[in-house]
């Protein structure tokens, strides 16, 4: 840069504007110390700069675009077929193995990225752990609790961050695994079967054909897999965890608050039609089954604590946008968002309001953790209705898998090691195959758990276009070690119970919840193009798509979308438990509607840019 020395203003602009155009240089320069430290890594930028200028295939007219993940080279095409996708990604991930360690450790605020979320990992599975055990306690008869679930968690989550191809995806058992747990519940109660060994069964078969479909790539599959199919099933998670929170809501109101004793005048009523029952036919035994004392501080104190929990999450993960502190306290509040939120309302809920006693979590501390499924058990009937069961488990583990990775993988992420999808699916079935013998409860990929995992690993940039503000990722830490911590502070947590865990109420869980279902809308298009329907146009954001697409196209694709979305949910949400079965094999038809079916309704062109990433 210095050599020439008749360089024009214009030219001397384009140079540095070449300088400045990457995004992680320009954060370095932003961390820089002193003017000292600024100059060399100005100098250092400039010789890498020349060096690759000066290669051939450096120059524009060489250029390619980043390699598909899915594609192939010529020399693996000729190789043998099975198993070529997981020695792919094992090629690709194992250079890169020590480094997941040592990237979790050294760099600017990486040791207080490493502590924020690796908190961030633990409250935000351990509490979901602590609700589906709840939920599967309920629906297995006690045969699946909250300290199963507890030690799934544990030993899926080490496991998968040790061997793992993409260590920044989160396991966990998720609300459709729980719904199918009922599912296999209800079916041996009513052929007389054994939970236990009817449980394993399902899910040997479920680890069987995960490993078929990743030893013959099928994973592949997933390059068909666009933008559209992973907002869609995203928001149906969200909605899911939403839903979760409002039945607990509506279920405590319920048993608390909208009960006779609330209510004297028509208690009058209803003790008078008792008595007159008492005195002729008999007792009056389904008003005797359904009442319950009127505690309506119980209610008002749930829905303070749910919406307390998410007012303050949100609140502080969102404090980077707001002028008051330092750049790096703001940033620090929105990295301990989860945490604290939940420390503060469950002091709130347990000390400020220690009056009004809230009902713990049920927990059996007897619980055996090691004893094997008694597969002898079952008859060759219910084995092969096993293998049904465990083939529709086996397309929602595949679907959830591979989405999840998707969207940890997506480019404006700026991953820089690599994805994993064959292997990933390898390791999943292997620990799921551990699982089920001993009937513990099943782990799979989580959304949004493994997108929002990679943002608290993100150094973050804020730029405003046109009076809009927008985040977009810098730079991510790629480490094993934020898994690893927080899935062994999991295992310590059993021996945290029942105390003390039980001091975070049940209002916290359901806040949790919303939190994590309201922050994972962030960045997701699809709902801001649903905002787009209640927005003034003038006011529309500067997005790419909007400047490309015809309102009209944008309007017809969300339609599109929110109608895949709502057969989804009418099937995903449906209270008849075996309609739950035909849920995964829905997610696999997102792919060829999006590729058969919208096109002929929308231009391929405006699709670029709508379904693009």
């Amino acid at each position: 840069m210095s050599n020439k020395s008749t360089k024009t203003a214009m030219e001397t602009g384009r140079t540095f504007s070449t300088i400045m155009s990457d995004i992680e240089f320009r954060y370095q320069l932003h961390e820089a110390n002193n003017e000292e430290e600024f100059r060399n890594l100005f100098r250092e930028r400039t010789r890498e700069l020349r060096k690759q200028q000066s290669q051939p295939e450096f120059r524009k007219s060489h250029l390619q675009l980043p390699k598909n993940p899915f594609d192939e080279d010529e020399t693996e095409k000729s190789r043998f077929f099975l198993g070529r996708g997981m020695i792919g990604d094992i090629k690709r991930r194992l250079p890169h193995y020590f480094s997941d360690y040592k990237d979790g450790v050294i760099g600017n605020k990486t040791p207080q990225k490493l502590l924020s979320t690796t908190l961030f990992l633990y409250f935000a599975c351990v509490l979901p752990n602590i609700a589906f055990g709840m939920l599967n306690d309920n629906n297995t008869g006690g045969a699946i609790g909250v300290k199963k679930i507890l030690f799934s968690q544990c030993v899926g989550g080490i496991i998968f961050a040790l061997i793992g191809g993409q260590p920044l995806i989160v396991l966990l058992t998720t609300a459709p695994l729980a719904l199918y747990t009922k599912i296999i519940y209800s079916i041996s109660e009513d052929f007389n079967l054994r939970f236990d060994a009817m449980f394993a069964c399902v899910g040997l078969w479920n680890c069987f054909f995960l490993i078929l479909y990743s030893v013959t790539n099928l994973s592949k599959l997933m390059k068909f897999s666009s933008r559209s199919t992973e907002e869609i099933f995203s928001l149906f998670i969200t909605f899911a965890f939403s839903a979760d929170a409002i039945k607990d809501t509506v279920k405590d109101f319920n048993k608390n608050y909208y009960t006779p004793d609330c209510f004297p005048a028509d208690n009058d009523t209803n003790t008078l039609t008792t008595n007159l029952t008492n005195t002729g036919m008999g007792t009056n035994l389904s008003y005797q089954d359904n009442h319950h004392p009127c505690h309506k501080e119980y209610s008002i104190l749930f829905l303070l604590l749910m919406l307390g929990t998410v007012w303050v999450g949100i609140t502080m993960f969102n404090f980077t946008k707001t002028p008051f502190l330092t750049s790096g306290k703001r940033e620090m509040l929105a990295d301990y968002a989860l945490p604290a939120a939940v420390l503060i309302m469950s002091f709130f809920g347990s000390f400020v309001f220690r009056d009004v006693k809230l009902k713990p979590f049920k927990y059996v501390a007897e619980t055996e953790l090691f004893i094997l499924a008694p597969l002898h058990t079952l008859p060759w009937p219910a084995i092969f209705a096993g293998a049904g069961l465990g083939f529709s488990l086996s397309l929602l583990f595949f679907m959830d898998q591979n989405i999840s990775s998707a969207l940890v993988n997506t480019p404006s992420n700026k991953l820089k090691k690599g994805e994993s999808y064959h292997w990933d699916l390898f390791t999943v079935a292997l620990i799921n195959g551990f699982l089920s013998i001993f009937t513990l409860p099943w782990v799979h990929a989580a959304l949004p758990h493994s997108p929002l995992h990679v943002k608290a690993l993100a150094d973050m940039e804020e730029r405003v276009d046109q009076g809009h503000v927008q985040q977009i990722v810098v730079r991510v830490r790629e480490t094993r070690l934020t898994g690893i911590i927080s899935h062994v502070m999991i295992g310590l947590s059993m021996f945290l119970l029942p105390y003390p865990l039980s001091y975070i109420p049940a209002p916290v869980l359901d806040g949790l919840f919303l939190y994590v279902a309201l922050t994972a809308l962030f960045g997701n298009q699809l709902f801001d193009r649903i905002l787009l329907f209640i927005t003034e146009q003038s006011a529309y954001p500067p997005n790419h798509y909007i400047r490309r697409v015809p309102q009209r196209q944008i309007h017809i694709f969300t339609v599109i979308q929110l109608a895949q979305l709502l057969v989804l949910c009418v099937f995903g949400f449906s209270p008849i438990s075996y309609m739950k079965m035909v849920f995964p094999i829905l997610i696999m038809f997102l792919m060829p509607i999006r590729h058969k079916l919208v096109p002929k309704v929308i231009s391929p062109t405006y699709l670029k840019a709508l379904d693009g990433h």
